[in-house]
């Protein structure tokens, strides 16, 4: 997945969507957020995946935006979804997205997360 990327100067903020989604099919997984992901705009740097003995898989997208990740929970049949960006655009488009999927989804939080060193806090916006 070798692509020439653009340098661009940015604030350091990374912006947060945390949820559960109430699937553990790794192949329907990995084909819904690699869809989501093109869809927005991001730029897959590399995929990495692993199948655990008896049951569970965790899969981790390399961004140049940040990363993608997720993990199943088969026992209960929730995953976990954690996407970390520097894109607000592209990480609220993101969550616009995931909540039209046919997915059932909670998020941890109603609004995104933000993070940055200024003020070495985090907080939520919309």
């Amino acid at each position: 997945m070798s692509k020439t990327l653009e340098y661009k100067s940015i604030l350091p903020k990374i912006f947060s969507l945390r949820c559960w989604a109430k699937n553990v099919d790794s192949e329907y997984l990995k084909s819904r957020f690699n869809q989501l992901l093109s869809d927005t705009g991001f730029t897959v740097l590399n995929f990495s995946e692993h199948h655990f003995p008896v049951q569970g898989y965790t899969s981790i997208w390399l961004l140049a935006e940040s990363h993608l990740a997720i993990h199943t929970f088969p026992q209960n049949g929730w995953s976990y979804v954690e996407l970390s960006g520097c894109n607000e655009e592209k990480t609220l488009q993101f969550k616009k997205l995931l909540k039209e999927t046919n997915l059932e989804i909670s998020f941890e939080e109603d609004k995104m997360a933000v993070s940055h060193p200024e003020n070495n806090n985090t907080k939520s916006i919309k």
